[in-house]
C-alpha cells in the first residue's frame, strides 16, 4: 500500500518522519481550541501513526490514529482518528478529505471493528461516510482518552460529536 498520494500536483500525503515532529506539534497547537494537545515526545512516540500533507517542505495538515482494544476480543478493536488539523489557508482544497481517505486506507489493514472520530466538524466527516453515534457506544475511547482531557470535566458534556465510519460486516 502506498501513502505517497499526490494531490492537485503540489500536495502529497505521506507517512510522518521523526524530523516532522516539531512541525506537527506546531500545527496541533495552532488548532488547540479543537484538538487535545500533544507533547513533542508523544508525537515522536507515535510518529508511525501520523500521516501528513506537505507542499514543498511545509506540513499543511496532519492526522494520526489510536487503536482501542476490546478486552478479550482483539479482533474487535476500534481505531480512532485523532489530531486532524489543516492549516487555515489550505482548508477547502480537498487536503483534509485526501488525508482522511489515506488514513482510512492505512488502518483498514488492521480490519478494525470500526473507525471512530470525536470532532467539532461533523459536516466534514459526514460527507466522508461517518455518522453520529452516542458517546456511550465508544466507552473504550472515553476511558482511555477523554478521562485525561484537560478541557472538559465530563466526556458526556464535551461538545465534540462522536462519529463512526461504516463498520465492517
Amino acid at each position: 500500500m502506498c501513502y505517497n498520494i499526490r494531490m492537485a500536483g503540489q500536495y502529497q500525503i505521506r507517512g510522518a518522519k521523526l524530523a516532522d515532529a516539531e512541525k506537527i506539534f506546531a500545527l496541533i497547537h495552532l488548532n488547540r481550541d479543537q484538538l487535545v494537545p500533544r507533547s513533542v515526545g508523544n508525537i515522536v512516540e507515535n510518529i508511525d501513526r501520523f500521516l501528513v500533507a506537505v507542499t514543498g517542505s511545509d506540513i499543511v495538515a496532519c492526522a494520526c490514529y489510536q487503536v482501542h482494544p476490546e478486552i478479550g476480543q482483539p479482533e474487535a478493536a476500534t481505531v480512532e482518528i485523532q489530531s486532524v488539523a489543516v492549516r487555515a489557508p489550505y482548508r477547502r482544497k480537498g487536503i483534509g478529505r485526501m488525508l482522511i481517505e489515506a488514513m482510512i486506507e492505512k488502518v483498514s489493514v488492521f480490519n478494525p471493528k470500526e473507525v471512530v472520530v470525536l470532532t467539532f466538524a461533523p459536516e466534514f466527516f459526514g460527507a466522508m461516510g461517518f455518522h453520529e453515534i452516542p458517546k456511550t457506544q465508544i466507552m473504550h475511547k472515553l476511558y482511555t482518552g477523554c478521562v485525561n482531557c484537560t478541557k472538559h470535566t465530563d466526556p458526556f458534556t464535551c461538545p465534540e460529536i462522536a462519529m463512526v465510519h461504516a463498520p465492517r460486516e
